[in-house]
């Protein structure tokens, strides 16, 4: 057991070195993967622009997508040719020594959802680009945008299929760029927080035919190691465990290294009782087959949402003179593990450290979990008095009361009910999916960071409506336990009246934003979509924190008016009547024909009965149907609630940050950092405050720090590039050997995106995506705006 939880290794059987003809150490006049290169470098050799001009960089070109919804794309740059996503998840190539539109895929679906790359495929004279546009891949000719149709259906792959669950049940999205080895394509996806959620199976496709090669099962089947990690037949039930951050792959050594998040539910683990491997798990697999080479588990029983936020890195370190390949892992929180990637053996001692137990009933938390004692974390570990804020007098007043209202015990302190708990750093990270990047000749890792404090605490509910069970088990997590929202995930209470019910239905199928998609039909949409109608909590009160523990079964939800006959006969009379226009599933036609979804939360059935009678707009009376019939149809229409379930269950209340009364993080500054980390010796060389609130700048408080989404590059030239930060706007470049900021640019849009660099004619551009719309951002400016720099000609 102690080996499966903390590093697992498996035979190296049939890991030979292996080649192939695509480049795996330095970009050059390309940036053909998101990381630059196949390791993930982050690294180009280009070195036109460097320290002693780079103070002369000017725009050289920019291209407005024209849409709304923010951008976390990096380009990729093959050939002079720019390949992206428009913020609804198009496709575009622009030329790019001028940004001009050479041509753009529309694939039909309307997306939202995070794309952060494309992955480009090429062998002899055959190219093609594989673009994740919600769960389908499409395989795309790069000099036409066309679909090529000899791939997967029609030139379509669907990632919701091959997961030994019906299709259209499951919610799995690409959002960021499957991984290229040879002929492979292998691909994670991007699940649900809360039950039900697929399984995060990694999948390798043939990228010719779209056939599937192989599966890793990272929730164990019977007979496969770390089955006995899980509850019997988790398999079955269980979900995520899934690789949404991105991979690293050794082509050399035909190794594909895949960063797990965790297992869902993220915060109440009571159904997934045991260490949960293969969830927050560096995996080693051989990329041709699969097969489990070693791995290693950062999180034991996941209770804080602690994914590997971002691709490992591929480096190289120094050890008694020896060169030695390594793979590098940052952490939400704050860690960074370094391994070699042949063998798996820890390059700096790990330990593990006995953590506090849960108080929340039925939830039993690891006794331990693994803590790196080299390097020291990149940001805070926990909030003492001295680290509260002193901005201003009042500030720090409010924030010291409320430090003694919360507990404050360090990493891994189990949520408990009612009472908030410090999770610091964020449950943002730490490092987020930008990842770091490495200067191959110093052995150099910088990487940015977050550095504030979020606040966690768990609720008890005891039953409720159909629709309330629901919300709480899918929604309460991001938009709160009474739909309060925060400064993450809006407010949903009175969204009826700010949206309509197709557009709120439109929502939940397709996702937005962070929100994943929810494949929820039928009578339990109904409930759902009647409870955001009310103005108030229909449920029970939550029972004490001693009582037994428990869940909503999964299966409650699916289909909460199933058997009753008069909601039978009220379909038969819809499906009669009602359906030619409102929709076989009461979803509307727009813009024609409204959405009967959720009409019970809308109207009394006094005022639908009316609506029957006298008819509205195109809508005739219905006048000569039988009192039965009309009984029958308010019946389905406004169902009666059903009765209360008394089953406790224990849900989070919502992602919550530790900000002073004015917004501000109520921990002193940096909130946002930059690091330069040397992995020959486990030392930090600098770090240095990352990003600014410009209205903090007017008051003579220049370097916070902010919150910041996306990853630095580093170049040959002596620089580091990097946007990122939420605020401020802006790209920066920087002396990569001291971090000072050489040069920056204000971009339309905050720069929530890692930039790129690619040389054309012999002239170098730097290129970033500013689109706003990153996390904390749901009032600030959104767009979807490419930009590029360069020196004048």
């Amino acid at each position: 057991m102690k080996s499966a939880r903390r590093l697992g290794i498996a035979v190296l059987v049939g890991v030979a070195l292996r080649g192939q003809g695509q480049e795996t150490t330095r970009a050059t006049s390309n940036w053909p993967v998101i990381g630059g290169t196949t390791d993930n470098s982050h690294y180009s050799s280009l070195k036109q622009i460097d320290r002693s001009n780079v103070a002369k960089l000017k725009q050289a070109w920019t291209f407005d997508t024209g849409e709304l919804g923010g951008l976390e794309t990096t380009p990729l740059i093959i050939d002079g040719v720019l390949y992206a996503y428009t913020p609804q998840s198009k496709v575009i190539a622009l030329d790019g020594v001028t940004g001009k539109l050479l041509w753009k895929f529309d694939s039909g679906i309307k997306s939202t959802q995070p794309a952060r790359a494309l992955a480009y495929w090429t062998e002899g004279k055959e190219r093609r680009l594989l673009a994740g546009v919600m769960h389908s891949i499409y395989a795309l000719d790069p000099a036409t945008g066309k679909v090529i149709p000899s791939f997967g259906k029609n030139g379509m792959i669907d990632l919701r299929e091959d997961l030994g669950r019906d299709p259209a049940k499951q919610s799995v999205v690409l959002t960021s760029p499957g991984t290229i080895y040879k002929d492979l394509l292998i691909v994670g996806g991007r699940n649900p927080e809360t039950l039900p959620a697929p399984p995060g199976d990694i999948r390798a496709y043939d990228v010719r035919t779209g056939a599937l090669r192989w599966s890793f099962h990272t929730i164990p089947h019977p007979g496969e190691f770390g089955y006995e990690t899980w509850p019997k037949d988790a398999w079955k039930n269980s979900g995520a465990a899934n690789n949404w951050a991105g991979m690293a792959v050794d082509v050399e050594r035909g190794i594909v290294f895949v960063p797990t998040g965790s297992a869902s539910p993220d915060f109440y683990g009571v159904t997934k009782l045991g260490d949960d491997l293969f969830a927050d798990t560096l995996l080693a697999l051989d990329a041709a087959t699969g097969k489990r080479l070693w791995h290693f588990q950062g999180v034991h029983h996941d209770l804080w949402d602690r994914d590997f936020p971002s691709p490992p890195i591929l480096v190289t370190v120094v050890r008694d003179g020896k060169t030695i390949p390594a793979v590098a892992q940052p952490t939400k929180q704050g860690y960074l593990y370094l391994f070699n990637r042949v063998t798996g053996e820890p390059l700096f001692p790990i330990e593990e450290r006995s953590r506090p137990p849960s108080t929340t009933p039925g939830e039993m938390a690891s006794k331990t979990q693994p803590y790196p004692l080299v390097p020291e974390p990149y940001a805070p570990q926990t909030v003492t008095e001295d680290t509260l804020t002193d901005r201003t007098p009042e500030a720090h007043a409010w924030a010291v009361a409320r430090f003694h209202e919360i507990r404050h015990d360090g990493q891994f302190v189990p949520l408990s009910v009612d009472k908030d708990t410090f999770v610091t750093p964020s449950f943002e990270g730490g490092a987020e999916w930008g990842g770091p990047a490495i200067d191959p000749d110093t052995h150099i890792l910088y990487i940015n960071t977050n550095s504030y404090s979020s606040l966690g605490a768990l609720a008890a509910h005891t039953g409720g409506s159909p629709g309330r069970v629901l919300y709480v088990n899918q929604c309460s997590v991001c938009h709160g336990d009474h739909r309060q929202g925060s400064a993450e995930f809006p407010a949903l209470l009175g969204i009826t009246q700010r949206k309509t019910i197709d557009e709120i239905t439109t929502s939940i199928h397709q996702g937005k934003g962070r929100m994943p998609p929810m494949p929820i039909e039928g009578p339990a949409l109904k409930g759902l979509l009647a409870y955001l109608a009310t103005e108030n909590d229909d449920v029970a009160k939550p029972g004490a924190a001693n009582e037994p523990a428990g869940s909503v079964a999964v299966e409650s939800m699916a289909s909460p008016t199933a058997g009753d006959p008069l909601v039978a006969a009220g379909a038969s009379v819809y499906q009669a009547h009602c359906a030619i226009c409102h929709g076989e599933r009461e979803e509307g036609i727009a813009p024609s024909f409204p959405s009967l979804l959720g009409a019970g939360g809308r109207y009394s059935d006094e005022q639908l009965l009316a609506l029957i009678h006298t008819g509205k707009g195109r809508m005739p009376p219905f006048t000569k149907l039988a009192p039965a019939d009309e009984s029958a149809l308010l019946h389905f229409l406004h169902p009666p609630p059903l009765a209360v379930d008394d089953t406790t269950s224990y849900t989070m209340t919502g992602y919550r940050r530790f900000v002073d009364p004015d917004g501000y993080p109520a921990t002193k500054p940096p909130w946002g950092t930059l690091n330069a980390l040397d992995l020959n010796t486990g030392k930090y060389l600098w770090q240095h405050p990352l990003g600014q609130y410009p209205e903090l700048v007017a008051q003579g408080l220049p370097d916070t720090g902010s919150e910041n989404y996306g990853g630095p590059i580093v170049t040959s030239g002596g620089l580091l590039f990097i946007a990122a930060t939420n605020y401020d706007h802006k790209i920066r470049a920087m002396d990569k050997t001291t971090g000072k900021v050489l040069w920056e640019a204000t971009l339309p849009y905050a720069g929530n995106a890692t930039p790129a660099t690619y040389e054309v004619g012999g002239r170098q551009y730097v290129v970033i995506a500013a689109g706003g719309g990153g996390m904390n951002q749901q009032k600030g400016p959104k767009g979807g705006v490419y930009v590029a720099f360069a020196l004048p000609k």
